[in-house]
Parts: structure tokens; sequence; C-alpha cells
């Protein structure tokens, strides 16, 4: 991370952090893409319980891995503002509570996920799969936290790449891991989509074992000795992450559990639907990952620059980012238009499930520019430490309106089970506007309380 001076210098920096984001996040989520993909492979029951486990383990995951993002603001404001030599207090913490977390979500989908199983109106081989997958992703579930710290502390750095590279090596892994075990090669038994689980739980054991080796070994972060001496547990840098943490986790948490919300609602209808349904969200939440790593670039420039007391900078880079997804969004959903029967055809062989899942794409379009500005809008304000407004207005944009209206038109009008989009175009909206109206507010209040202003 350097100083800026000009707009170029800005777009450059700014995609030398956000290209390694954006590759090491389509390579995560490319994980859960080809586990998507390769059961519906097997079978369209596989894919749905695939849909209905990913659908509770994602909102949890995505929800309490995002109270340790706060570790990257932490981390950026302190190498702004010069003060390395608290760096390495704030990732151990962040690993210890990584761990905490982890194992209080292992006993709590120890005694609640049979019971949520058994009270969704699905088929018995689906909730098999379901309830089988989730078991072995708790397998890889510790490993995969304290990663999310690791990571947290190398992009803070600028070094994005280093996390890109990791992801690289270990994609090509899964995908192998996934169809020796979901399709049975090697002498070992085929386990459909149950396979997916245990491949992805192998490969979140590598890619965490593969940072730590980076973080102790290779330059600049072995500078940092984050693993050369034991720490004890500091509460006060709990609560420091925490405060910060717990609100970016319940925003996320409020965003990501609405879809998952509307899958379990939607487990009223055939299988074929949820197939359908599941396949689109997946497709969509590919695309997603442009705006989220946008936004988790944007957190990086912006709490450099905040730390450093360079506001203009910050805002600068605020304004280019969401910019930037917005255009890229456009593209993309005209793409996914033009070509929806074609994506559709990717995860599924049976035609009535590739039309359903075509018509649910031409939703999916219509909320992709919202998600273009609503995830950029929160990464500036995650870089600002901003975020507990942002927890209250995600939560009523996505639960007290979006789930509302999809329910009702699911429910109460023709729509039926295309109204659940609608409803999850509303929430996204009325996010995006709330939100880019508190960013606005946020920037113009600090460069009124900047010196000189």
């Amino acid at each position: 991370m350097e100083q800026t001076f000009n707009l170029k210098q800005k777009l450059k920096q700014f995609s030398v952090i956000l290209i390694p984001i954006l590759v090491t996040q389509l390579g995560l989520f490319a994980m859960n893409f080809f586990d998507t993909i390769m059961s519906g492979q097997y079978s369209t029951a596989d894919l749905a319980g695939v849909a209905i486990g990913s659908s509770l383990w994602m909102p949890v995951f995505t929800g309490l891995s995002g109270i340790l993002l706060a570790v990257t603001p932490i981390v950026a404001q302190l190498i702004g503002g010069k003060k390395e030599m608290y760096v390495k207090n704030t990732v151990i913490q962040g690993i210890y509570l990584a761990v905490i977390m982890a194992v209080v979500i292992l006993i709590a989908g120890l005694i609640a996920v049979n019971p949520i199983l058994s009270m969704m109106n699905i088929d018995n081989e689906v909730r098999r799969v379901a309830g089988l997958y989730l078991a072995a992703l708790a397998a890889g579930i510790i490993p995969l936290f304290v990663y999310n710290v690791l990571r947290s502390f190398i992009d803070a750095l600028g070094f994005t790449r280093v996390t890109m590279y990791v992801t690289l090596m270990s994609l090509p892994l899964n995908v192998i891991f996934n169809y020796i075990l979901i399709f049975g090669k090697l002498g070992l038994p085929a386990l459909g989509g149950v396979g997916a689980g245990v491949a992805s739980a192998i490969t979140y054991w590598l890619i965490c074992i593969i940072s730590i080796v980076i973080v102790h070994r290779n330059r600049p972060f072995s500078e940092y000795q984050v693993f050369r001496h034991k720490v004890k547990a500091d509460f006060t840098k709990w609560k420091e992450i925490l405060l910060i943490g717990i609100p970016i986790g319940f925003s996320i948490f409020f965003e990501t559990s609405i879809f998952s919300a509307v899958t379990l609602f939607m487990s009223v209808y055939t299988t074929e639907v949820i197939a359908a349904h599941q396949a689109a969200i997946n497709f969509s939440s590919f695309l997603y990952m442009i705006p989220l790593s946008i936004s988790m670039a944007l957190t990086i420039v912006v709490g450099f620059e905040a730390g450093a007391g360079r506001l203009k900078d910050a805002r600068t880079y605020g304004y280019m980012g969401v910019s930037i997804a917005v255009l890229i969004a456009a593209t993309g959903g005209i793409l996914t238009y033009i070509f929806k029967d074609a994506v559709a055809g990717i995860y599924v062989t049976d035609q009535q499930v590739i039309n359903l899942t075509a018509q649910f794409l031409i939703f999916a379009v219509l909320f992709q520019l919202s998600d273009a500005i609503q995830a950029p809008v929160q990464g500036v304000l995650r870089g600002y430490k901003d975020v507990n407004i942002t927890l209250i207005m995600t939560m009523i944009s996505y639960w007290v309106i979006g789930l509302p209206v999809g329910y009702l038109l699911a429910n109460y009008t023709e729509w039926a089970y295309f109204g659940y989009w609608i409803g999850l175009i509303a929430g996204l909206t009325a996010g995006a506007i709330t939100l880019t109206i508190r960013m606005v507010i946020i920037q113009r209040n600090k460069m009124k309380a900047a010196p000189g202003y």
C-alpha cells in the first residue's frame, strides 16, 4: 500500500489489490459452485440436498466469519497510521476468536441441524443428503475460520495476490476430491452430494495449513512474528474486534440469510423447483463475488487512507469502486439474460429444471445492479469503521421489506415462487439506497471534522 496522488495512480493501486481478491473470491466460491454442479450431475435429489445444506450453512458461515473481517480495517488503519507494532496482537487475538466461534458452531450444529431438517417438507433422500453434507463440512470449520483471519491480515497489508495463489493451488484439488468422492472413483464408494462436503472440508484444511506456513516463513508477514511467541488472550483486543466485527457479521448474515430463508420457504414446492431455484441462486451468487470483492478492496484502501488522515483520497476511492461495480454488473446482467438457457444447462440435464432455472435467472438480472451498489458501499463504510447503522439498515431492508414482500407475493398472488425473487429485489434495492445515503453523510461529516476544512 502506497500513497497515491491522482486518479490514474488510485485506479492502478485499486486494481492491483482488487484483481487478486476477485480471483480468490471466485476460487473460494467455485468450491461451492462445483459442489452444486457436480452434485446435480449425480442426481436431482443430491442437488436439492446440497442446496438445503448450503442454505443452512452459508448464512452461519458468512455471518460469523464476517465478524473476523474486522481484522482487515483494524490492521489497515494501523498500517496507515504507522502503528505496525500492534498488528501481531490483533492477528493472534483474531485467531483465538476464530477457534472459539468455530467450536460454538459445531456444538450448535450438533443440537439444531436434525430438528431443523425434520421440520422441513422435503423428501427423505434430500433430507439425508443435506444432513450428511453438513456433517462432512463440520470437519473443516475450525481451519476455515482460522484461514479467514490470516487472509484478512495478508490482504490488509496489500498482498492480496498471496491469498489468490493459495486459492488457485487449492481449487483444482477440490475439484479432484469432488470427482473422486461424489462419483466413487479409485475404488471409493460413490457418496453423491455428501462427497462434496467431504471434499470441501479437506480443502479447508489445506488452505489453512498453507496460509500458516506463508505467514510464518515469508516476508513481509514473517516480520510481524505472528507464530513465533506465545501470546496470552487479550480481552481488550477481543472487545475491539467484536465491536467492529459483530455489526459487520450480522449485516452479512441478514443479507445472506434472506436467500437461505427463501430457499427454506420454497421447500414446500417440488424438488424440481428447489433445484432450479438453487441453480439460479448459485449462479447469481457467483456473479455477486465481483461486487463483494470490490467491497473488500474498498475496505482496505479506504481504511488505509482514513488511517493516514487523507479523507479526500478515501472518498475518491469510494466513488471509484462503486462506479466500477455498477458498470460490471450492467454488463454481466445483459450477458446473463442473453445466455440464460445455456447457463441453466450447466447445472442440470433435466429440461424442466433448465426451463425453470432460465426463468429465475431473468429475475436475478434485476437485483445485480442493487448488489453492485450496496456491497461496495458497505466496504467503504467498513473502511471508516462505521458499522452499527449499517447493521440496522441491512436488517430493515432485507427482513422488514424484502422477505415479507416476497412472502406476500408468493402466497397471495399468481407470482407463486417467483414472488420471493421480487421480494429479494425490493430488499436489495432498499439496502442500496439507504446505505448510499449513509456513506455520503459519513464522508461529509469526516471531511468537516478534518483539520483545515
